[in-house]
């Protein structure tokens, strides 16, 4: 009986962590949908949204701590928690960039931004599809979804570094666009950490399933 209970809190902790994820996951929609459509009641609903996200982290940190201590989990179940605090950590970061790219946007707002050469819409279409398959993939535990995620992450730097690239020449061709540009070239930032903590959920959760760690792979990999 007391392991059908631990299990059953296992279920609950993932419940609890995947409510979580869909909040972080509406909030980097949102903040995207606001900067392609220049609504700035979506910006407001992604701050408010914030206080939402913290709180669900702490939950699932209080969760997830209370199983350790009190259950003292082996294998395949301490590899799971471990996971758990991990991508807790990843989607509040993720829920504090689609905060960021919320407030530049209000800030783009308040002037009549120029067409500025950053494909941010395409950029926050492939973020938000990782984010969802990473999510996918700890609902189903399969290693293989989480792998496609990681394979996501090439384009969405290449896409960051293309727009970095022309945001910084238009601010040369065009000072007086040089405020807006700045913004969009911090929007484009964050949707490349976005990408980032989606990969780390993406590691965490083959960690959790075959027990490999390639977190310390990957970064070597980037450094190559």
């Amino acid at each position: 009986m007391p392991r059908i209970h631990f299990h059953q809190q296992l279920a609950d902790l993932k419940d609890r962590l995947l409510a979580m994820a869909a909040l972080a996951q509406q909030a980097v929609e949102a903040a995207v949908d606001a900067y392609v459509n220049s609504d700035l009641e979506l910006c407001q609903y992604v701050r408010e949204n914030e206080t939402a996200i913290n709180l669900a982290q702490r939950e699932v940190d209080e969760m997830a701590y209370d199983l350790l201590a009190k259950e003292q989990p082996m294998a395949v179940d301490l590899r799971f928690i471990l996971a758990v605090i991990k991508i807790n950590a990843d989607l509040e970061r993720i829920g504090d960039q689609a905060v960021g790219i919320a407030s530049r946007t209000s800030e783009l707002l308040a002037e009549n931004r120029p067409k500025l050469p950053a494909d941010i819409p395409r950029m926050g279409a492939l973020a938000g599809k990782m984010i969802r398959t990473a999510i996918l993939a700890l609902l189903d535990g399969d290693a293989q979804i989480a792998e496609s995620v990681i394979a996501m992450d090439d384009e969405i730097d290449d896409l960051n570094r293309d727009s970095q690239a022309a945001l910084v020449q238009c601010i040369q061709k065009s000072p007086e666009s040089a405020a807006h540009a700045l913004l969009a070239i911090m929007i484009s930032r964050s949707l490349e950490r976005i990408s980032d903590h989606a990969t780390n959920i993406a590691t965490d959760v083959i960690f959790w399933v075959r027990g490999a760690d390639l977190r310390h792979q990957l970064s070597l990999a980037e450094a190559e």
